[in-house]
């Protein structure tokens, strides 16, 4: 027999004792990736044009691990991060991979997966290590004896040992089973509850110990373990705990495999009495053979712990069938029943809200709500608005739709979330009178935008314009998108946007290319800005100020000592402003320019056309909107008709002061000009 003293000198003892379980790796360093981010915003940088200073953007240092090609293929992408000028191939490639959306090699190049570390990104799996001609795979084989030795490639490995089975030893006798430690893996949703519950001290006995549980919730394919005093703070549990232990209704929730042929034969009037008699002392001798047995056993003996714990369970089921719904958002609900304090992460706060409807929960219900409202932007708004109109939250509902008459333009337009508005809510805020637009242009380009990722489901990027532009502009030239069968449905949206307020030539011409709008539509625009030009600028073909109004506006971030920006509209120009006076006041007005004013640039000086009237009759609106602490506060100074006149007196509109300035205020002048 071999000596088991002689086994501590071996060198793969500690190797085969212990196992080593590494952490998740953490995330690349910078110096790493920083190729690959070079690379993704290459065809931007070349794409933006002539540098005023003639500065060439920095280029990343070739490395024997970076370096940079020259020339790349057709299919590749632009790696230059420098101007194009008059290179048609590179503003090709740059365009071309810029419209271009991620596909999979790009993504395999830009994340760096191999086939030799592509088994370790499933977190929820067990670690393992590559098996490579480096790293072994080390299996014992069928040989026997010390010197025998396992085959992985051309390298030799030595295999462990064999014991007697006399031999005492700490060494497994089996395969070691296999864990990975709770840092190493992610948290599962029973991890989930019980963060919660522990919380509280009645739940969790001396020692750390937890109490046992007399509710079991089936829900979600998982049984949670619950406790009745809890329990009480949702309203749908507790109702069906309440029928669950009413014996009238104990038929309803009795197991289908509590109903045993004997009880059946003994309800049942079938046999004679003499019968009946035979069994019932049958079964008494049976009951206390049973109760001998069970005496003999100890009180500690797991069948009475689970017969005990089996009696005092009660178990209720609740059906939810809702994507919404998954079993984290559960467990987040359920343990957030043990404490008073409400603890939701923004991630969870819309699955919450729906499982805490289901379970009646009012208390977390209105925390998610307070969530949501203080937790809006252009990730969450399109989910909070659809989660609170399908559980009935109105003020998150208000508070979404306000955000996006405010933010639909400045923030959510230039973000790939634009496509998950729906038609029905974008053309309800596109008809808001509370709606903020740089101009009625910006409006028709949103719209553009929406439409252009609502046909291309597979984008993941957020398009550039001449990408849209070229996109409408290969459709068939038979009609206009609209005009077409599957156009049709999104004439309404387009409806709403004031396209007489598009007054650029460069933007009609745009229009134009893009071929969305009917033909028809497009000559009464251009008709309408001859008619104004010709008619002094009254636009007579509009009727109503709320649909006729043309609105530009702007955004103020910071404490303005002075904003200005130029209207120009059928001969007559105007300066917005917003200035700080002397007495800590953010006064917000509007001012007729003369010809040669020095805020013209050359282009509205001498391209532009001027009328000479001296006075015009102009109805506006300036309205100034802030959020300040989720409350929406609104400033107007209505609908005013004023002549604008040359002089000084006459020159200057109604002015809208302000107090204090909650950043950001939205800015929007409204200006009609009836016929005069």
């Amino acid at each position: 027999m071999a000596d088991v003293s002689t086994m501590g000198s071996h060198p793969l003892k500690g190797r085969l004792s212990t196992s080593y379980f590494p952490n998740i790796p953490p995330s690349a360093p910078k110096a790493t990736i920083s190729y690959c981010k070079s690379v993704n915003n290459a065809p931007y940088t070349a794409l933006m044009g002539v540098v005023v200073d003639a500065r060439q953007p920095d280029r990343h240092p070739i490395t024997p691990r970076c370096r940079m090609r020259k020339l790349v293929g057709s299919t590749n992408r632009w790696r230059l991060p420098e101007s194009l000028g008059s290179d048609l191939l590179g503003s090709r490639q740059a365009i071309k991979s810029v419209a271009m959306p991620f596909n999979q090699s790009l993504i395999n190049i830009i994340t760096a997966e191999s086939p030799q570390i592509n088994m370790n990104l499933d977190t929820s799996m067990p670690y393992k290590f590559r098996q490579t001609m480096d790293r072994p795979y080390t299996q014992p084989m069928a040989e026997s004896g010390p010197e025998a030795v396992t085959r992985s490639g051309s390298f030799m490995v030595p295999k462990p040992p064999q014991i007697p089975a006399s031999a005492p030893s700490r060494m497994p006798a089996g395969p070691v089973s296999k864990y990975v430690p709770s840092n190493a893996r992610p948290t599962t949703p029973k991890d989930i509850f019980l963060y919660h519950s522990k919380k509280n001290k009645n739940y969790v006995g001396p020692g750390g110990k937890v109490r046992d549980h007399d509710v079991l919730l089936k829900c979600l394919g998982m049984d949670w373990e619950l406790h009745r005093p809890y329990v009480q703070k949702s309203e749908v549990l507790a109702q069906l705990l309440r029928e669950a232990d009413d014996p009238r209704l104990q038929k309803y929730y009795r197991s289908p495999a509590s109903e045993t042929l004997d009880n059946y034969i003994k309800k049942s009037n079938f046999y004679s009495n003499e019968y009946r008699e035979i069994s019932n002392r049958l079964s008494m001798v049976d009951g206390e053979e049973k109760q001998e047995e069970e005496e003999a056993k100890g009180v500690d003996h797991p069948a009475h712990i689970s017969q005990k714990r089996f009696n005092n369970v009660t178990i209720i089921k609740l059906d939810i069938r809702d994507p919404l719904v998954s079993k984290r958002a559960m467990a987040v609900a359920l343990g957030n029943m043990y404490h008073d304090e409400q603890e939701v992460n923004r991630e969870d706060v819309v699955g919450v809200l729906a499982a805490s409807s289901y379970l009646g929960c009012k208390s977390l219900m209105d925390g998610c709500a307070q969530l949501m409202l203080k937790t809006i932007s252009y990730r969450t708004v399109c989910q909070f608005h659809k989660a609170a109109s399908k559980y009935q939250q109105e003020h998150v509902l208000l508070a979404c739709e306000r955000w996006m008459e405010l933010n639909l333009i400045p923030q959510l337009s230039s973000q790939i979330q634009l496509r998950e508005v729906p038609m029905e809510v974008l053309q309800k805020i596109l008809k808001s009178n509370r709606l903020f637009v740089y101009n009625e242009y910006s409006v028709y380009k949103t719209l553009a935008y929406w439409l252009f990722l609502q046909l291309n489901q597979h984008i993941q990027l957020m398009p550039s314009h001449s990408t849209v532009l070229t996109f409408f502009n290969s459709l068939p030239k038979s009609a206009s998108f609209l005009d077409n069968d599957d156009g049709q449905i999104y004439a309404p949206l387009f409806a709403a946007v004031r396209l007489h307020g598009i007054v650029d030539t460069n933007n009609i011409q745009d229009m134009q290319l893009m071929n969305v709008l009917p033909q028809s539509t497009l000559i009464d625009l251009l008709s309408q800005h001859y008619h104004a030009l010709q008619g002094g600028g009254d636009m007579a073909a509009l009727r109503h100020f709320t649909t006729g109004a043309i609105r530009q506006g702007f955004v103020v971030d910071d404490e303005p000592h002075y904003h200005s920006e130029v209207f120009s509209l059928h001969g007559f120009h105007f300066e917005l402003k917003a200035v700080r006076n002397n007495k800590d006041q953010i006064a917000v007005f509007m001012q007729r320019l003369r010809p040669g004013d020095p805020i013209l640039s050359f282009r509205q000086c001498e391209r532009h056309t001027f009328s000479m009237r001296a006075d015009r009759e102009v109805r506006y609106c300036i309205t100034v909107q802030q959020i300040d602490s989720g409350d929406h506060n609104m400033k107007t100074t209505g609908v005013v008709t004023q002549k604008f006149g040359l002089g000084e007196k006459t020159s200057r509109s109604e002015v809208i002061k302000l107090e204090k300035l909650d950043k950001p205020a939205y800015v929007v002048f409204s200006i009609f000009f009836p016929a005069s």
